[in-house]
């Protein structure tokens, strides 16, 4: 059975790395991680200030994409996903779809959502994923109770949105980073 497993994970192992190799690799990934969640929030909390929740909808739909691409330093691709979408451009992959629901599951058994992490050599890239939990500030927009002028901005911004009804500290997301590795990579 081990023999079957190993031979159907082949394919995915473009490369080989030594342990500590793929712990260096987390550590960087997950270091890349609060400067483009606080830069993220940072805009929310600046569109709050200057025009309200409304705003931060717009801002969300107009700067998160240039955010997460102006973080995505050669070698490293970043983003964010989650099970329940607002902006379809951050549909899961495979990979990402099944860490999200390990996520919920490891939620459901009680563990929090700030703790959790999950890395993983896929199709000769390193995979990166560390799950983001509601805050009290993302409740205005993805929260149960959402005023009716943010709900029409987001259904104006985001007509398939399915990123709301969600509670404090219940699995929001998750931050979602790549980068490919190649022989020499460290």
């Amino acid at each position: 059975m081990r023999l079957i497993l190993v031979l159907a994970a082949l394919p995915t192992l473009a490369w080989a790395a030594p342990a500590a190799d793929l712990a260096n690799l987390e550590r960087e990934a997950a270091g890349l991680i609060p400067a483009f969640q606080q830069q993220l929030m940072q805009t929310v909390k600046q569109a709050v200030a200057e025009g309200g929740p409304v705003q931060a909808v717009q801002a969300c739909h107009l700067l998160a994409p240039t955010i997460a691409a102006e973080h995505s330093q050669q070698p490293w691709t970043v983003g964010r996903t989650a099970l329940r979408l607002r902006n379809p451009d951050n549909q899961p992959d495979a990979w990402e779809r099944q860490v999200l629901e390990d996520f919920l599951l490891r939620q459901s058994a009680g563990e929090e959502p700030t703790q959790m992490s999950a890395s993983a050599v896929v199709d000769g890239e390193f995979r990166y994923m560390k799950a983001i939990a509601t805050g009290e500030p993302c409740l205005a927009c993805h929260g149960q109770a959402i005023k009716a002028e943010v709900a029409a901005q987001i259904k104006q911004d985001y007509p398939e949105d399915q990123a709301s009804g969600f509670s404090l500290g219940e699995l929001r997301g998750a931050f979602t980073l790549r980068r490919t590795l190649t022989e020499a990579t460290p």
